[in-house]
């Protein structure tokens, strides 16, 4: 295993048609210790934070039957609705999905919600649109900090929060110990002005949890790929990225996230990556004890 690391599994490397049981159930048998949910654009997921809370409690249930936490968020929902929007409307759906989210958290004993780094993402960027979503994140921090629940900031797939350094000056503006980063080692290693090592060095103080991806690079007029991309065919460099962490004593949680794909068994696909990324974690604890 992934010695003091917590490891989680997204709930989308499994088949969307699984019951929340038969997705814990999976994440059981493979060997995870907790499963992040879900709350992307899509109108079910989204609905998900409307929930009573007798709905809630029904899943926290089934958690503790099963044996498998949900300790973290992947609140995707504000690149449909963001924050730096020129509709109030659409700024208005921002706040309350974000206040909802945070009681889905706090009821659900969910640690933690990784924020997704868009202004906006079906709009133009501005720096009106800028200004909108750093006014966003001051009032969801401190919304946070009254319900003790962690908003993690994702690096993410377009240049406006590409890099942990991009996310500290947000950070520094902020300064709210419940806004911290969430480094996707994929989208952090895609973008070639980035050293993802000095990356983790200088963030490794914010770091709360650590997306496990692999992506390809966007290179001369073709877009980067950063999804579905079989890990050990991409960029990432896990092995240096798992030296780099370990050496500055992480104790983090690491989070394998993938996408469910028709053409293989679900189980089996998860099982396969997560083979594949315990030997690079492994090999890397095995060069940093052969320096030591």
């Amino acid at each position: 295993m992934f010695g003091k690391h917590l490891l989680g599994i997204y709930e989308k490397a499994f088949d969307p048609r699984d019951s929340w049981e038969q997705r814990l159930m999976k994440a059981k048998q493979l060997g995870f210790d907790y499963m992040e949910i879900s709350i992307d654009e899509k109108d079910e997921r989204i609905a998900r934070l409307y929930w009573s809370r007798n709905e809630i409690e029904q899943l926290r249930r089934t958690c503790a039957e099963v044996g498998i936490p949900i300790l973290s968020m992947c609140l995707s929902a504000h690149r449909r609705f963001p924050f730096g929007s020129s509709e109030e409307h659409i700024r208005q759906k921002a706040h309350d999905i974000m206040e909802k989210a945070i009681f889905f958290a706090s009821a659900m004993g969910i640690r933690t919600i990784q924020l997704a780094g868009y202004d906006v993402y079906y709009e133009v960027s501005s720096p009106e649109s800028v200004e909108r979503f750093r006014e966003g994140m001051r009032w969801a921090a401190k919304l946070a900090e009254q319900n003790q629940v962690m908003l993690a900031m994702e690096i993410m797939d377009t240049p406006f929060m590409n890099s942990i350094l991009k996310h500290l000056v947000y950070e520094e503006d902020i300064r709210s110990p419940w806004y911290r980063v969430y480094p996707d080692l994929g989208n952090l290693s895609a973008w070639p002005e980035n050293n993802p090592q000095a990356e983790i060095e200088k963030g490794i103080h914010s770091v709360v949890a650590v997306h496990l991806k692999d992506t390809i690079p966007p290179s001369g007029d073709k877009p980067g790929v950063f999804k579905c991309v079989p890990f050990g065919e991409g960029c990432v460099d896990f092995e240096a990225c798992f030296k780099q962490l370990e050496n500055l004593d992480y104790s983090g949680p690491y989070m394998i996230e993938m996408w469910y794909g028709e053409e293989a068994c679900d189980v089996e696909k998860v099982r396969e990556s997560k083979i594949w990324l315990q030997e690079k974690f492994d090999k890397a604890m095995e060069a940093l004890r052969e320096n030591a």
